[in-house]
C-alpha cells in the first residue's frame, strides 16, 4: 500500500513522522506542499476526509496569527482554496494519505501504530 506524507521539509513534526515510518519499514513518499502545491480538488478531498476546512488549519501558527481578520474567516470553498494555495503552510501537518485513500493529519507514535497496524 503506497503511503504519501504531505508537509514541509523543515517541519519538526514531519521529520519525526518520516523517521517513524523509516524505523518501522513503512515505504512512503514525502511531498513538501510548499514546493508542490496541491490541486484545489485534492484540498477539497482532504477537507471532506478531515472534517472540514477549520479542522485542516493550524490556528496556532504564526502565519495564521499574522493574517488579516478578513482572511481568517473564508466564507466559501473558493476562498478557502485560494487561502491554502497562497499559504499552504497553514495546513496542519503532516497529512498522511495511504493507498486505500484514507487521509489523516498529524503525528503521534500511538496514532501511527494504530494507523499502520503496528503492535506495541
Amino acid at each position: 500500500m503506497a503511503t504519501t506524507l504531505y508537509g514541509l521539509n523543515n517541519c519538526d513534526t514531519c521529520k519525526k513522522a518520516r523517521k517513524w515510518l523509516d524505523r518501522f519499514g513503512v515505504a512512503h513518499a514525502f511531498i513538501d506542499y510548499r514546493d508542490d502545491r496541491q490541486s484545489p480538488e485534492t484540498l477539497v478531498e482532504w477537507k471532506d476526509a478531515l472534517g472540514g476546512w477549520e479542522a485542516m488549519i493550524n490556528k496556532s501558527s504564526t502565519t495564521w496569527r499574522t493574517l488579516p481578520d478578513t482572511r481568517r474567516s473564508p466564507a466559501s470553498d473558493a476562498e478557502w482554496k485560494l487561502l491554502l494555495k497562497e499559504y499552504p503552510q497553514l495546513i496542519r501537518r503532516p497529512v498522511v494519505v495511504t493507498g486505500d485513500g484514507a487521509v489523516t493529519q498529524g503525528f503521534s507514535d500511538n496514532g501511527f501504530k494504530k494507523r499502520f497496524g503496528i503492535g506495541g
